[in-house]
């Protein structure tokens, strides 16, 4: 399960890290698109609206979490590239610790906030019933989320990034069966695409707990390190919160952008949607590299070879970027197919939501190539200690370009989604522009 990646070749080290973490993405992200693509087979555009409006929200809570997570990726990261296993060990301990006390919190506080939720995202009147069941099984289901999540941040830390694959495969069969029973044989709609979710969580999560009993981790962790150290707890907190705000940040921003839409109608509201999840299968390159940068910058770094680090950074923005100019291109002329596999545009409004998902996934596509670039460097920037770049710079591009802009091209354009998708674009060059200024800074320093 242990893995050293501070020698051999760098590019080779990225491919071999990233390429499961890719796999592992593409199943996590199939997994959240097989609730939507079912019940767009089986229900309207209400129930659809509903899923979509739900998993969003439970999608911030995902990524804040394994962005909190990312504080154990680096501190394991760094005390395995140094050879100092009790470290280590301690660390994964108090990761364990912390976790599953704040799952537990989450639980409790979001079911009883689970209405306000609904309203603040001003929901259409048709999908609220839905929405609200949708947030309340899966809000039941928040500790195995979080239980797999750690897990998986534990063994990248390690360098070992197959695992978590197979994790997540399991996870992601279980919830299509479970998707198609409960949605399409027993019609349970929002509710059942709920259900399935979560109990496929949980198989997923009692798969991996059994491989690692079964095989051991490489590392000897003792009852005595699950006893929350502050050293250690305020190490993890201090690279994942940053984190954890800076993506928490991002997805309210999105949420925003899904209420100006939602109060343009529901048409629109499904569009945007549909959209969201096609861009989060878009953006597996982008997010891969974020991960893999982080890794095998944080064990360089760790085992004293920072020049490593940096051209990992190099190879990185060099993939993501690349991905996403070819995705941004093809997009142009496929956005509407895509988008009409997730709903029935012989439909009146089925036709709607493909004709605004098309204008929408045109704009909002080339924030696959920006978003590749900044990535990678956030993944740097963790790598070496200083989370809170990565929160300051996607801060300033949500604040001055993401949200005013979707915010004005919503009231400019009232029938066209294409400006409010090139807002999130723009937000994410000036992030890019923030990041080149920031390593310099730190290249200029180190030297």
């Amino acid at each position: 399960m242990q893995k050293n990646l501070t020698t051999g070749s760098i590019f080779q080290n990225i491919i071999f890290f990233s390429l499961p973490y890719l796999l592992s993405y593409f199943l996590q992200t199939l997994y959240g698109m097989a609730d939507l693509f079912i019940i767009g087979q089986f229900e309207g555009v209400a129930d659809t609206t509903a899923v979509s409006i739900g998993s969003q929200v439970m999608h911030m809570l995902t990524v804040m979490l394994v962005g909190l997570a990312m504080g154990s990726t680096v501190s394991i990261g760094q005390a395995v590239g140094g050879r100092k296993d009790r470290q280590a060990a301690v660390c994964i301990g108090n990761t364990v610790t912390l976790f599953m006390g704040l799952s537990l919190v989450l639980t409790v506080v979001l079911l009883a906030a689970s209405g306000q939720i609904v309203k603040v995202m001003s929901t259409p009147a048709q999908a609220v019933s839905g929405t609200l069941d949708y947030l309340t099984i899966c809000f039941m289901g928040i500790p195995f989320i979080t239980a797999y999540n750690i897990i998986s941040s534990i063994f990248r830390g390690m360098g070992d990034s197959k695992s978590p694959m197979y994790f997540i495969a399991v996870a992601c069969a279980a919830n299509i069966g479970l998707d198609y029973l409960f949605m399409g044989a027993l019609h349970m709609g929002p509710s059942g695409a709920a259900l399935g979710t979560t109990l496929s969580q949980a198989v997923s999560v009692a798969v991996s707990l059994a491989v690692i009993l079964k095989r051991g981790g490489g590392l000897s962790v003792r009852k005595q390190d699950f006893k929350p150290l502050p050293p250690v707890m305020g190490r993890l907190l201090k690279i994942g919160v940053p984190i954890a705000l800076q993506d928490g940040f991002i997805q309210i921003s999105f949420i925003v952008i899904t209420i100006i839409a939602n109060r343009r109608g529901l048409n629109d509201a499904a569009a945007v949607g549909i959209v969201e999840k096609i861009i989060s299968f878009l953006f597996l390159v982008p997010s891969s590299m974020l991960s893999t940068v982080s890794a095998l910058g944080a064990q360089n770094i760790g085992a004293g070879c920072p020049d490593r680090a940096q051209r990992t950074l190099g190879y990185a923005i060099a993939i993501a970027a690349g991905f996403g100019l070819l995705v941004s291109v093809l997009m142009q002329f496929l956005a509407e197919p895509m988008v009409s596999l997730f709903t029935d545009a012989s439909q009146g409004s089925g036709a709607q939501v493909v004709r605004l998902g098309g204008q929408y996934l045109r704009g909002y596509v080339l924030d696959c190539m920006f978003a590749g670039i900044h990535f990678s460097f956030s993944g740097y920037f963790c790598a070496c200690g200083k989370s809170g770049l990565s929160f300051l710079h996607n801060s300033i591009a949500i604040l001055l370009v993401r949200i005013p802009g979707a915010f004005l091209a919503s009231a400019y354009f009232p029938e066209n989604l294409f400006p409010m998708g090139l807002a999130t674009s723009a937000g994410s060059l000036l992030s890019v522009v923030i990041c080149v200024i920031a390593f310099r800074l730190i290249a200029g320093r180190g030297k």
